[in-house]
């Protein structure tokens, strides 16, 4: 019984996954075996160093750098209290040059008072299932790959960025005459790789139903009776928001499909929330979907999002909300100054308190001259 009563860090030396303790100015204070073998770090490379002193130099799946005040994710654990819930996958910079993607946890450590005093993360080498989990972005990414029209009349932007290396949003822009543009933002429930895999079967419905656009609700009966089929007895849905904007008669058509309602801001500042309510896509079969018709004034720009763009929620279970965006883009000088996706992308993350959003985010931007 006595050869059981090791020390704790012998324990964590014989653990697999990489282990390294800091105190509140981030200073390694503990660097486990598996830390040294996965990064080729050894302990007397790190102890007693800043962790954001060249040494994992993290930064995530969009390049962002994390070293810093707003994205460490040891700094958030241990400026809000918060345990990781879900491993994150960041590139840690390892001796010899080399970035590894790691999956990485993170906790504060709190003293006998109950006081944060540092914080412990832990992390694995996940480099086979990154393989595959790339070629599946770049083949999304692929898909949603399209030639944005180019019309003076009515201009279009977008922007996507999943949660995960693969996302669950699907989006599309296609022309269905002169006159005409077909859309289509769609968000499955959950993200990650099943997600993934259901939106890239939008892709198909996409193909296989656009023809039906000029009535957007004959458009999303028809997408939703595919998807009743293919989801089966699997409790999942899409929320979508389908149409087309007129650019000769100055109209927006659409149909509502359990997502959030356009955003149409005037060049005075003010928001119309049109609002065309109906089920998400794949719940039940023989849904009556309506559609909703909106005139457009020239220099009105149109919003589409999915909902991860306003569900984000702060560390004070706090969420931002329709009315928390509409803010922050008035904060932007938007719509005056064009839209800078990763501006807002800063700002979204800002209110988060987080290290990364919370969902997987579509926007499509479309500014009407007339």
């Amino acid at each position: 019984m006595k050869d059981l009563l090791i020390s704790t860090e012998k324990i964590i030396d014989c653990l697999s996954d990489g282990v390294y303790v800091c105190d509140r100015e981030r200073r390694i204070m503990f660097w486990s075996k598996s830390a040294e073998r996965i990064t080729g770090w050894r302990s007397e490379d790190v102890l007693g160093r800043a962790c954001l002193e060249d040494i994992l130099s993290h930064v995530d799946k969009d390049g962002h750098r994390l070293c810093g005040e707003e994205y460490c994710p040891l700094h958030r654990a241990m400026i809000t209290g918060v345990t990781t819930n879900v491993p994150i996958i960041v590139f840690a910079l390892c001796k010899d040059g080399r970035r590894v993607p790691t999956q990485v946890t993170t906790a504060p450590i709190h003293n006998a008072a109950g006081e944060i005093i540092g914080g412990v993360e832990t992390f694995r080498d996940v480099s086979p299932m990154l393989v595959d989990l790339e070629r599946a972005q770049k083949i999304q990414h692929q898909a949603l790959q399209h030639d944005l029209p180019e019309d003076p009349r009515l201009r279009f932007s977008t922007f996507f960025m999943s949660y995960d290396i693969v996302g669950g949003d699907y989006y599309a822009i296609q022309p269905l005459d002169a006159d005409r543009y077909g859309f289509l933002l769609a968000d499955m429930e959950g993200h990650g790789v099943a997600a993934a895999l259901y939106a890239m079967h939008l892709s198909i419905q996409w193909n296989r139903h656009f023809h039906l656009l000029g009535n957007p609700a004959a458009f999303a009966a028809a997408v939703n009776a595919e998807l009743v089929k293919l989801f089966g007895s699997v409790v999942t849905f899409a929320t979508a928001m389908c149409g087309f904007i007129d650019a000769r008669a100055g109209t927006l058509c659409f149909t509502g499909a359990g997502g959030p309602t356009p955003l149409i801001i005037h060049e005075n500042w003010t928001v119309e929330e049109p609002k065309s309510a109906g089920p998400p896509l794949g719940v039940m079969e023989d849904i009556p979907y309506k559609e909703k018709t909106v005139r457009l004034k020239s220099g009105d720009s149109i919003l589409l999002f999915s909902d991860g763009a306003t569900e984000i929620q702060n560390a004070q279970k706090q969420w931002l909300g329709v009315k928390g965006f509409i803010k922050i883009l008035k904060s932007l000088d938007y719509p005056k100054a064009p839209l800078c996706m990763e501006t807002l992308e800063e700002k979204l993350l800002k209110f988060s308190n987080d290290i990364r959003l919370q969902d997987d985010i579509t926007i499509i931007e479309a500014r009407f001259s007339g």
